[in-house]
């Protein structure tokens, strides 16, 4: 029942008798439901939301907007509450209250999306409109939505009345960009700083987003808000003789400025794309306190009194080091630290570490269980020209504690990762950054400073909460492929800490953790999804501590994951902290209704029990724990023992017929580890029906899911029977297959390109009238959305595969598992380049901008070559000509050899051969091709005669025995080899036929100039077929 003193309140609010009476209910209102949850549900039910965005809507700002400079101070003059007009006061006390009703939490959020609440608040997001305490009270009100969206237990996109989707338009980015450019010393404006930079964390989820942050100038206001940090520590460049004056027209930071939230923002920004970080290092700030210029160690170096932090009051030493001055207020670090060995028989899960001359990330081939694994690709050049903010940064986290010290840690490790800081400074980070992170995943870790922090003061944004749920992170991004830095976390004791981390995060929850409040009217839950109201709660969403605890155990099970990524002692030492069972248990989804085929499993244990508390897990902690199980998996001795005695196997066939496709992905790739050849689950499994789940999954529309599902089929045909080999291949389908290898942006018709046909220049050689295996006109190939942002974005390298490299016998080679080869788009000329230079370059992007279809190719080839390899291998090689054709076997392997040719425009034309540019395909594409060639060339006799008559395919060959990566070499001349190869008496003729069909073509020539090849490997494989052929050619 209403209660009598609510009545005059809400009639004044719906009929005010005055201003000065709306404003006294308004004060009236704000101070009964502050910390009352009962009395903010009750007003929500009277329907107080309408009132209150009548109050926003009919108050607008105080004059025209006015044209601004970038770094204007567009604070208004402060007035005291006094002096406030009670139009001001009333909107000021309505988005107080609005403000109070956000922090109740999820349930909150959504009346007041329902109710149109949130585009009015941004209409108030203008400090050249409203007053600054209007704005501030603004900025925390959406933060605390913002908060709440985040606590939801199945985020869905809300409509177009989101906070996603108003915040992220021009209009209301460029006032929230405006905030950022502000540069008054006040109170307020630091605060509204701070909390715009805490908006754009909370908000920044996609790729989109990013994009229109980056447009709208907000990373370039970020960069000059930090750009008044490095002018508050005075270490900013200046000539010689000459005075110390701030460059341009920048201010220096205050003790009132916080720089946690801004460098949050911006790693939040750049953390999935080269360009946006290279974009962030030169923006025009940036470049004035760093000047290019006076980058020299001979240059003048000042330093002044700290004037933001106490902890900056350390005394400089005047040191000279080789490349930056800002490197004289680091200690000084020792040339060589540690000397990891190579591993070569244990290939990085994700070929993170190799550097070509093209400084270009690439795509993911895996990308829903690679989200903290980031591949680093720098040039010479690129290290040599480091910008001096990476010594800034380092000098930051050792100079500062808590927050600061973390998002400093983070930045500077995604632009590591980039390639944008010089890798001469991974000793570095070993001795100087490794440790701090560790101990930051201690119990007591210090926040002094951070607790009373004005930015952010909510109970989901804890500053002991923050440092754990992200540490273990940044931990992973900076540490994910090095040796030298893993081992540097290990001797920190960084597995000893996550282990309990995670251990801890499964605790029982505090009783009151997940309590409602009591009604007496019954709960529907799904009524209140799918039933939103402006007079109604939602639904209550995750308690803050139960998020807490799930972001804790993703960030852990990530860090665990890169720490075990490279070396096999690391694992064992992970097992031996007794993980393994939670890791199991942090695979199990919430509420998964689903089972899978029936595997024995493990007692409960402790791990089980705690999160029934929970009763699952969130789908992020789950890809997190498919990360953290393959990479345990790679090991031998622990698939054999810790991980089969966990039952394994089970959960993931759960997660195998999951909704969510990312999870199926990772799901799949943590498989193709435990159906290799010694793995003791390998039989289970099969006879489970992993065989018939992966030919599925093979026809997804998911690149990634297509991939690793015929990743994982590659494994598991290896060594096994001839009966499963046809079995997979026919449940795959022979045609699918075919067009899997054959389907990729190279097969184009190049003249749709010439002509400038931007949609075409994309098209494939596959129809929507095109059959599947089933029969069924499909275009499943095609499904991927083409990307012509021209952004070098972030692709993650997934490699999963076979622990060991080995073959049957000499003549077949098997298939082993290498890193997985992908190439990113090249830069979209559009709106830099004249009309000719641009089909140049989209011509390009058509060779090489798809590479999740070039590594389905090449795995698909894979496939055929573990098929047609072992014992009972010329049976199946007769099988496959039977299903497939033989000659549409050959001209699907010529096909993948053939260079592409395209037009050269302008300069280039000159420099090639009659107008044109050949590309060749990739080395992982050519050797897979060429091993499938030595397997055909070590069956029956026939089967050589057949290759050989193919004299267009080996025509194709030649350019290959000259081609600069050995394995493409040493595989064709395995593939001479086996072509003279006299089995018995009765084949020498047809032998001798082949030698001279060889010579025809000009194979012997070729092997003559490889005598003095530079591997040796294929120098006595050369001497080997060259004397087969000799003795034949006599």
């Amino acid at each position: 029942m209403t209660r009598p003193s609510t009545l005059p309140i809400l009639s004044e609010l719906r009929s005010p008798s005055s201003p000065a009476g709306q404003v006294a209910a308004l004060r009236a209102l704000k101070n009964e439901i502050i910390g009352h949850e009962q009395k903010k549900e009750m007003w929500i039910g009277l329907g107080v939301l309408e009132p209150l965005v009548r109050i926003l809507n009919s108050h607008k700002g105080s004059g025209k907007r006015r044209p601004r400079e970038p770094h204007a101070n567009t604070n208004q003059p402060k007035r005291k509450a006094s002096n406030r007009t009670d139009e001001e006061e009333a909107r000021l006390q309505a988005i107080i209250i609005l403000g109070s009703l956000a922090y109740g939490g999820p349930a909150y959020v959504s009346p007041l999306t329902a109710g149109l609440v949130i585009a009015p608040l941004f209409t108030i997001l203008s400090p050249a409109e409203f007053p600054a305490n209007a704005v501030l009270a603004t900025l925390k009100t959406l933060n605390a939505i913002a908060d709440g969206l985040s606590l939801e237990d199945s985020p869905t996109d809300q409509g177009e009345d989101s906070l996603y989707n108003i915040l992220y338009t021009e209009q209301h980015l460029a006032n929230l960009t405006q905030v950022l450019s502000q540069s008054s010393p006040s109170l307020a404006v630091q605060q509204q700083i701070s909390f715009s930079a805490a908006l754009i964390t909370k908000t920044c989820r996609e790729e989109g987003h990013r994009k229109r942050l980056t447009q709208a100038g907000a990373l370039e206001a970020l960069a000059a808000r930090l750009s008044s940090f490095v002018i508050a520590t005075g270490c900013f460049f200046v000539e010689e003789d000459s005075e110390l004056t701030v460059p341009g027209n920048f201010q220096a930071a205050t003790a009132r400025s916080r720089l946690a939230p801004i460098l949050e923002a911006v790693g939040s920004i750049i953390k999935d794309s080269k360009d946006r970080a290279s974009q962030f290092l030169s923006a025009p700030a940036l470049a004035a306190v760093f000047p290019k210029q006076c980058i020299d160690p001979a240059s003048g170096y000042e330093r002044k009194s700290h004037l933001w932090h106490s902890s900056f009051g350390n005394s400089f030493v005047n040191r000279q080091v080789s490349q930056h001055p800002i490197d004289m207020l680091l200690p000084q670090i020792p040339h060589f630290y540690y000397r990891t060995p190579q591993i070569s028989n244990h290939p990085p899960l994700g070929a993170l570490g190799v550097t070509t001359k093209m400084p270009q990330l690439s795509r993911t081939v895996s990308s829903a269980i690679e989200g903290y694994q980031y591949q680093r690709q720098s040039s010479e050049s690129a290290e040599d020209d480091e910008n001096p903010l990476i010594a800034w940064l380092i000098y930051v986290c050792r100079a500062e504690n808590g927050i600061t010290r973390l998002m400093a840690a983070w930045v500077l490790a995604i632009l590591y990762r980039f390639g944008l800081a010089n890798r001469r400074r991974e000793t570095g980070f070993a001795l100087l950054l490794i440790p701090l992170l560790v101990r930051m995943l201690d119990k007591d870790v210090r926040v002094s400073g951070e607790a009373a922090s004005p930015y952010d003061a909510c109970k989901l944004r804890s500053p002991h909460w923050i440092i754990k749920e992200q540490a273990p992170a940044v931990l992973a991004l900076l540490a994910g492929d090095s040796p030298e830095l893993q081992r540097a976390a290990v001797e920190a004791g960084a597995i000893k800490k996550l282990s309990q981390l995670l251990k801890e995060s499964y605790d029982p929850l505090p009783i009151n953790s997940s309590a409602s409040l009591w009604t007496p009217q019954q709960s529907d839950l799904e009524s209140m999804e799918s039933n939103a109201s402006a007079t109604r709660l939602g639904a209550p969403g995750l308690p803050a501590v139960v998020y807490h605890a799930t972001r804790t155990r993703e960030s852990v099970l990530v860090a665990l994951a890169a720490i075990a990524s490279l070396r096999d002692e690391h694992r064992k030492s992970i097992i031996d902290n007794g993980v393994v069972p939670f890791v199991i248990e942090s695979l199990k989804p919430f509420n998964s209704s689903l089972s899978g085929p029936s595997i024995p499993q493990p007692p409960k244990d402790e791990a089980s029990k705690n999160n029934k508390t929970l009763g699952g897990n969130p789908s992020f902690v789950i890809l997190a724990a498919c990360g953290t199980a393959r990479a345990l998996s790679r090991s031998v001795s622990t698939l054999r023992t810790s991980l089969m005695d966990a039952g394994l196997a089970d959960p993931l066939f759960v997660l195998l017929r999951n909704q969510n496709t990312d999870i199926q992905v990772a799901a799949t790739a943590v498989i193709c580890n435990l159906v290799l050849e010694f793995s003791p689950m390998r039989e289970k499994i099969i006879d489970a029906g992993i065989l018939k789940i992966l030919c599925e999954h093979a026809h997804s529309t998911k690149p990634s899911l297509r991939l690793n599902s015929i990743w994982a089929l590659k494994h598991l045909v290896l060594t096994a029977s001839n009966s499963l080999k046809m079995t997979c291949l026919e449940e795959l389908g022979p045609a699918y297959l075919r067009q899997v290898i054959l389907n990729d942006s190279e097969d184009f018709s190049s003249a749709q390109v010439f002509r400038g046909d931007k949609d075409s220049a994309y098209g494939t050689p596959i129809s929507m009238g095109t059959p599947n295996a089933a029969g069924e006109q499909v275009d499943l190939l095609n499904a991927v959305e083409d990307d012509d942002d021209g952004e070098e974005d972030l692709r993650m390298v997934d490699s999963i595969g076979a622990l060991s490299r080995f073959g049957n016998d000499r003549k077949q080679p098997s298939s082993f598992s290498r890193p997985g080869t992908s190439r990113s788009g090249m830069p979209s000329a559009w709106d830099m380049l004249r009309d000719a230079q641009f089909r140049e370059t989209e011509a390009k992007s058509c060779l090489t901008s798809r590479p999740d279809d070039v590594a389905i190719q090449i795995q698909g080839l894979d496939f055929l070559r573990n098929i047609i390899c072992g014992p009972g291998a010329s049976d199946m090689i007769e099988h496959l000509f039977k299903v497939m054709g033989q000659d549409k076997v050959f001209d699907m392997l010529a096909a993948k050899i053939r260079p592409r040719v395209i037009p050269s425009f302008n300069r280039e034309r000159r420099l090639a051969e009659n107008g044109v540019k050949q590309y060749v395909p990739p080395s992982e594409l050519l050797i897979s091709v060429c091993y499938i060639l030595v397997h055909i060339a070590a069956g029956h006799p026939k089967h050589r005669q057949l290759l050989t008559s193919h004299t267009e395919l080996l025509k194709l060959l030649l350019p290959l025995f000259s081609y600069s990566h050995r394995e493409v070499r040493v595989s064709l001349v395995w593939m001479v080899i086996n072509l003279t190869c006299i089995d018995d008496q009765a084949d020498q003729p047809n032998c001798r036929t082949r030698a001279k069909d060889l010579m025809k073509v000009g194979i012997y020539e070729k092997l003559e100039a490889m005598e003095s090849d530079p591997d040796l490997d294929v120098r006595e494989r050369t001497k080997a077929a060259i004397t087969a052929m000799s003795h034949l050619l006599r």
